[in-house]
This record gives structure tokens, C-alpha cells and sequence, in this order.
């Protein structure tokens, strides 16, 4: 039994809520940063062979470097959401019912508040930047889907002669002519190539993964405010049994008090 109680007081010590926030965290993050590389990849090699654009010299903001920019982005945001889940992993284990009682009520109220509160307002401002990024990775997979139905319906566009141009999103300058019409060679090749197919439903991968993430800030956001009421209630609970224990001492010392005066009145 011994043993048993040990696995019962260990489970419940564990914030379920805390965990299910972070493995919901960890999924969408690994799910962007990963699907988000590869993409991007696919999206170079789309571009060199398909609208041959040439990579321009280091010193020049091509889309090429662009491309390296944001790979350098999701390697740091990998890494930073890492940190961050561990951070809030730790702030739930220091809020449950089986810390407090290791530690105390007096260490969970006085530091753990600020925390709570401070963890709520990083949560938010990352919300709000995850929903940028679900934003800002629609546009890939809105782009790739409109060249992934020109290609499933090769058949109704074989007279319309449609083109795409790179100018048109901003890829490449207004000097430079980068299109593939679909007449072409290079467009048939492009729809038959395993790369569009590949790097149109990693988009979308990417863009789920950004989506859990969003979910995953929401659910820390209400995981927090729960934290931050325990705690303030836990503070206030503090104070009050502070206030009492010393009224029941001022009580126990008048009474003393009394008590050694009349003693010594009657002796």
C-alpha cells in the first residue's frame, strides 16, 4: 500500500491540463518547423528548374535568401517553443495541490503569482504572433492550390492559355519575366513532377501545425488564468488565516493577562 499511495500522490501532482497544452504544443510546433523546412525546399527546387530563377549574389534580397531568412526563423522558433513548453510544464507542477503541500503555501503565493501572471502575458503576445504566422502560411498553400487546380483540370484550361507569373506574388522584380503558361512543356513537367504535389500538402501540413499551435496558446491561456486565481485565492486564504492566528493570540494574552490579575488579587 505503501507503494501505491506513492504512485496516487505522484499522479496527482501531475497538471494534466499543463501536459495536454504541451504535447499539443510540441505537435504543432514539430509539425510547422518541420513541414515548414521541407516546403520551402520543394519551393527552391520549383523555382531553379521549373521558372528557372538563379540564385543572385550573396549581398543581394533575392527570394532565394528570403527563403534561407525563414528557414533561419523556424530553426529559432523550434528551438524557443522547446524552452517554452518546458518553462510552463515547470509553472504547472509548482501550482498543483501536491507541490504546494511539499514547499508550502507561503513560497506558491508570493512568487508564484508574479509568475502566473507574467507566463499570461508572454502566452498572449505569443498567441497573437502564432495567429500571424497562420495567417502569413495561408498564403503559400493559397498560392500552391491555385497551381495545383490548374494542373487537375489540364483538360478545361488547354485553350485558356494561362499563365503564371512569378511578378505577380512578389517573387521576383518587376524587370525580370519568370511565368510558365499552361501550354508548355515546363508546365506539364511541373504538374507531373512529384515537387508541386509534395510541397503543396506540406503547406497545408504547415499551416495545421500553426493552427495547433494557436490552439495550444489558447489552452495555456486558460491553464494560466486557472493558476493565477488558485494562487491569488491561495495569497488571500494567507492572509486571512495570518489575521486570525494573531487574534487568537491577542485573545490567548488578555486572557492570561486576566487570569495572573486575579491571582494576584486574591492572593
Amino acid at each position: 500500500m505503501g507503494c501505491f499511495e506513492c504512485c496516487i500522490k505522484c499522479l496527482g501532482g501531475i497538471p494534466y491540463a499543463s501536459l495536454i497544452a504541451t504535447i499539443l504544443l510540441y505537435a504543432g510546433v514539430a509539425l510547422f518547423c518541420g513541414c515548414g523546412h521541407e516546403a520551402l525546399s520543394g519551393t527552391v527546387t520549383i523555382l531553379q528548374n521549373y521558372f528557372e530563377v538563379v540564385r543572385g549574389p550573396i549581398d543581394t534580397l533575392d527570394v532565394f535568401t528570403m527563403i534561407d531568412i525563414l528557414k533561419y526563423v523556424i530553426y529559432g522558433v523550434a528551438s524557443a517553443f522547446f524552452v517554452y513548453g518546458i518553462l510552463l510544464m515547470v509553472e504547472g507542477f509548482f501550482t498543483t495541490g501536491a507541490i504546494r503541500d511539499l514547499y508550502g503555501d507561503f513560497k506558491i503565493t508570493t512568487c508564484g503569482r508574479c509568475v502566473s501572471a507574467w507566463f499570461i502575458m508572454l502566452t498572449y503576445i505569443f498567441m497573437l504572433a502564432w495567429l500571424g504566422v497562420t495567417a502569413f502560411t495561408s498564403l503559400p498553400v493559397f498560392m500552391y492550390f491555385n497551381i495545383w487546380n490548374m494542373c487537375q483540370n489540364t483538360t478545361i484550361t488547354d485553350g485558356a492559355n494561362l499563365c503564371l507569373d512569378l511578378r505577380q506574388f512578389g517573387l521576383v522584380t518587376i524587370s525580370e519575366e519568370r511565368k510558365v503558361c499552361t501550354g508548355s512543356d515546363k508546365f506539364m513537367k511541373m504538374c507531373e513532377s512529384n515537387e508541386l504535389d509534395m510541397t503543396f500538402h506540406l503547406f497545408i501540413c504547415a499551416l495545421a501545425g500553426a493552427g495547433a499551435a494557436v490552439i495550444a496558446m489558447v489552452h495555456y491561456l486558460m491553464v494560466l488564468s486557472a493558476n493565477w486565481a488558485y494562487v491569488k485565492d491561495a495569497c488571500r486564504m494567507q492572509k486571512y488565516e495570518d489575521i486570525k492566528s494573531k487574534e487568537e493570540q491577542e485573545l490567548h494574552d488578555i486572557h492570561s493577562t486576566r487570569s495572573k490579575e486575579r491571582l494576584n488579587a486574591y492572593t
